[in-house]
């Protein structure tokens, strides 16, 4: 083996810094090693380059997942068949798989107000929708506050599922054994209501539908 140096020239040029590279590569690091792996420190490693070299581009790890959640929302189709509100159940359903897809993406979501290129068209596109189904501005502007915060906390839910090891029927059935240990005396209508309340059902389609039937019925005062 040669013992003689490698010239820095013969070595293949580095791909240029942006911020675009660096969510990406923030999202590879998130799918493949989850969360915890996630630190500035292994982003640039994967860049090969140093962790300061990454300041000029995002300011800190919170603003790289906010980013990278931005970047996750660009995969949301926006809906074009049916009626206003099947568009409007079909963009949320979208967006809570998208955001769901990436382990804690849908925690940076709740309690931040949209601000990313992406997030903002899916806001658009939501209050477009409400508007055409005869919602005054301030309905419209209070339902989208609701309907995106249903959207990240669903989200955060099927996340967490989505990165345990158990399945879902494996928490129902702990849960299960939960209740049915529940003495009927102190939670009588837990106990009483035990096989409804962990039974399966098309839960989430129920649940938009509380949600838009509710904000057609009140108005905002």
């Amino acid at each position: 083996m040669s013992s003689e140096p490698i010239s820095r020239r013969a070595r293949p040029a580095k791909a240029p810094l942006s911020r675009d590279v660096i969510v990406r590569t923030g999202l590879e690091i998130l799918d493949r090693h989850g969360l915890d792996a996630l630190t500035m420190r292994r982003v640039a490693k994967e860049l090969d380059t140093g962790p300061a070299s990454l300041y000029v581009y995002v300011a800190n790890r919170d603003d790289l997942m906010a980013a990278m959640l931005d970047e996750a929302l660009a995969r949301v189709p926006l809906p074009t068949e049916g009626t206003w509100q099947e568009r409007l159940k079909a963009l949320i359903t979208a967006a809570v798989a998208a955001m769901s897809r990436h382990e804690g993406l849908a925690a940076v979501a709740l309690g931040a107000i949209p601000t990313g290129d992406n997030a903002l068209l899916v806001i658009d596109h939501m209050l477009a929708l409400l508007k055409e189904g005869g919602l005054d501005d301030t309905a419209a502007a209070w339902a989208v506050d609701l309907l995106y915060l249903h959207i990240a906390a669903a989200a955060a839910e099927q996340s967490t599922y989505d990165t345990k090891e158990s399945t879902e029927a494996d928490t129902l059935a702990e849960a299960d054994r939960r209740y049915a240990a529940l003495p009927a005396d102190r939670y009588p209508m837990v106990t009483s209501l035990r096989e409804v309340l962990l039974a399966p059902g098309n839960r989430d389609t129920w649940g938009l539908d509380v949600l838009v039937n509710g904000i057609l019925n009140t108005p905002a005062r």
